[in-house]
């Protein structure tokens, strides 16, 4: 129970950050002709893995799935009134696996220099979150998660110049290429404030790695 009291202001943190994103994806970055290549939600979502890092470091593996089954659960429930069924399946299912997989990797490398594990554990998190979101949510090959539930095909398979050389690929394609680069930025950027929340954070108490 103290536990979970303990780790709660983080699994608060989690479901806003997660639902904030499933909203603002739906959204394309309409500046410096960025349309085509970034949604809203690439500035946001990063910050879900802080939090997980931020949780594993502290308290350990354990608390932190506890952190990303939280957040799942909670954001899948108000992205119902935020997002399309699609979106809340393509986040909710990106989410869990590529936070678990967070977790693992970081776990992995809890031991190296402390900024390895952040980085690292969120460079293999966001490939697989963005591979899994973008085509679950918007490839054509997904299409039935709409027309399931008497919905319009929402898939962004209409082909756009891909990053202004002329080759094109299909919308989605390009949307999650520039979002996959915008979290990496911003995963880099993280390790900043990672390491000052570190620095201040006092040691949890002992933690099962199971």
């Amino acid at each position: 129970m103290n536990r979970l009291y303990a780790i709660w202001p983080f699994m608060a943190a989690m479901a806003l950050i997660v639902t904030a994103s499933n909203f603002l994806v739906q959204y394309p970055f309409q500046h410096f002709g960025l349309g085509d290549l970034l949604t809203w939600g690439a500035f946001t979502y990063p910050v879900a893995f802080l939090i997980n890092d931020l949780t594993n470091r502290r308290f350990g593996p354990i608390a932190a799935r506890r952190v990303v089954f939280s957040g799942f659960v909670l954001a899948a429930i108000l992205s119902i009134w935020l997002a399309s069924p699609r979106i809340a399946i393509a986040s909710g299912a990106a989410f869990l696996f590529a936070q678990l997989f967070d977790v693992a990797v970081f776990d992995r490398l809890r031991g190296n220099a402390w900024w390895h594990a952040p980085l690292i554990s969120t460079l293999f998190g966001s490939v697989l979150d963005t591979v899994l979101f973008f085509s679950l949510a918007f490839a054509a090959n997904f299409a039935f998660l709409d027309t399931a539930f008497g919905l319009e095909d929402g898939s962004l398979a209409f082909p756009v110049s891909l990053f202004g050389t002329g080759i094109e690929a299909p919308l989605w394609l390009s949307l999650a290429l520039g979002d996959f680069a915008v979290k990496i930025l911003i995963g880099l950027a993280m390790l900043v404030p990672y390491g000052a929340l570190l620095a201040t954070q006092r040691a949890g108490p002992a933690y099962d790695r199971g």
